[in-house]
């Protein structure tokens, strides 16, 4: 069956890190897409985000050939679930130098006539339909959680030390808690998924705008030049931008 939605997808190692520690993988037939942003010294977070998305693309896909009756949601919970306690587990019990890795993990699932967004970490979905661009999902940071307390202000942000502070990770703890979020797919829709190398350093007016300048006919040059201006703003992060655009 042809797929629903095209995929573009790059990862730059930025300037200032010395390896990459973002991972992502989709399978196109499933219609499962993930990124995933990596945590913990002794190479421990591309261990994990590797971990995470080749757990969560195993059992989405083992499950569906298995024909489980599991809807959507359930696959994604289980799913997730699945990813952090073999994390946890890798770093708690097979190897103790990994201690403490955890990672990020945002993904688009296609399921019938919906997209599903899954969430956990400060990875971003977005949407741009309708020449607009919001926000899909919710950062699970120290900042954030500030910032919906009215502890801090946007205009506060520049000058904080702790925005890389995440509060909820797959796999520094055994069990996660992941937020899910379903859309009806439409024609011409684009979601746009990335680490925080990206979103962190760009603000949401400059992936509108680049969006705009390039239009949803050629995500190549969106991904391109989102990875770029990343770089512009000081390159501190590794940088994973994925597109996907619904073409039917």
């Amino acid at each position: 069956m042809a797929s629903r939605v095209r995929v573009v997808c790059k990862t730059d190692v930025g300037l200032r890190r010395e390896r990459n520690e973002d991972s992502f993988l989709y399978d196109e037939e499933i219609g499962l897409y993930c990124v995933a942003d990596g945590m913990g010294g002794h190479r421990g977070g591309e261990v994990a985000s590797s971990m995470a998305v080749k757990t969560l693309l195993e059992f989405v896909r083992g499950a569906k050939s298995q024909s489980r009756k599991y809807g959507a949601r359930e696959l994604l919970v289980r799913g997730y679930e699945e990813a952090s306690a073999k994390i946890f587990d890798k770093s708690h019990v097979e190897n103790p130098e990994l201690h403490g890795m955890g990672t990020t993990l945002v993904t688009a699932f296609v399921w019938g006539e919906s997209l599903f967004i899954g969430n956990v970490g400060d990875s971003r979905a977005y949407l741009y339909s309708q020449e607009q661009l919001w926000q899909l999902t919710e950062d699970h940071s120290l900042v954030n959680e500030q910032l919906r307390a009215g502890l801090i202000k946007e205009e506060d942000l520049p000058r904080l030390t702790n925005r890389n502070v995440i509060t909820r990770s797959v796999g520094f703890e055994r069990e996660v808690q992941v937020d899910i979020l379903e859309r009806s797919l439409a024609k011409g829709d684009m979601y746009l998924m990335c680490s925080d190398g990206l979103c962190g350093l760009v603000d949401d007016d400059l992936i509108d705008a680049t969006i705009r300048k390039h239009g949803t006919d050629n995500p190549e040059a969106i991904v391109t030049e989102c990875i770029e201006e990343a770089k512009n703003a000081g390159g501190d992060d590794n940088v994973t931008v994925m597109v996907l655009t619904v073409l039917s």
